[in-house]
């Protein structure tokens, strides 16, 4: 499995091989070696594993969770294809504000793990594309809150030719500076408290 260190502190891209036959294919998404040995430990223990199927052009996010209670993730999409985003949201970060992308898809089924307090979104780039969620903490809609991906200062690098699909609490969100002087942003040291806690 591949392994890369992404440019938000604490995110991690997975590439595992994948095995293709006749018949189709096979692989493992997730692996504990690797994964341990990027990150020091195993994979959260999992509360909740989801995912949603998206049609071309579907914008999903930016999503993330109050903290605490908190939610690291790990994604990814084995059927379609999805432009991914990961926003680091948490206030006091050496990398607020930063973003990195990810083309996640069934030909790859490369992964991604999120950090606690890092924010997810993903464009829909075929009909059908699948995404798929394990997650340290279950669903709660209060928890869950979200941040605009069309905020001119992200700069999400959003492909042209789509007609863009979001849902109403999406086309609400507010902009990251709305966010943070709402205070509805987590603080970086309480997101890296609440993960270590995820393994006690």
């Amino acid at each position: 499995m591949q392994v890369q260190k992404l440019g938000i502190e604490g995110a991690f891209a997975f590439t595992p091989p994948v095995y293709r036959d006749d018949r189709g294919l096979f692989t493992s998404p997730y692996q504990e070696a690797p994964f341990s040995g990027a990150r020091g430990r195993t994979l959260f223990p999992v509360r909740d594993i989801s995912h949603n199927l998206s049609a071309r052009g579907v914008l999903r996010g930016i999503h993330y969770t109050t903290t605490p209670p908190g939610r690291a993730k790990y994604v990814y999409c084995p059927y379609g294809r999805v432009r991914d985003y990961l926003v680091d949201l948490r206030v006091g970060s050496p990398t607020f504000g930063r973003h990195e992308t990810a083309e996640l898809g069934g030909d790859t089924c490369q992964a991604l793990y999120i950090p606690v307090g890092v924010g997810h979104a993903f464009l829909s780039l075929e009909d059908d594309s699948m995404v798929v969620y394990v997650m340290s903490e279950g669903y709660t809609a209060a928890n869950e809150l979200a941040v605009s991906p069309l905020d001119p200062a992200l700069a999400l690098p959003i492909p042209d030719g789509y007609d863009l699909a979001q849902s109403e609490r999406d086309t609400a969100a507010p902009t990251l500076a709305e966010a943070r002087e709402r205070g509805l942003l987590p603080e970086y040291d309480t997101c890296l408290k609440v993960e270590a806690a995820l393994w006690q």
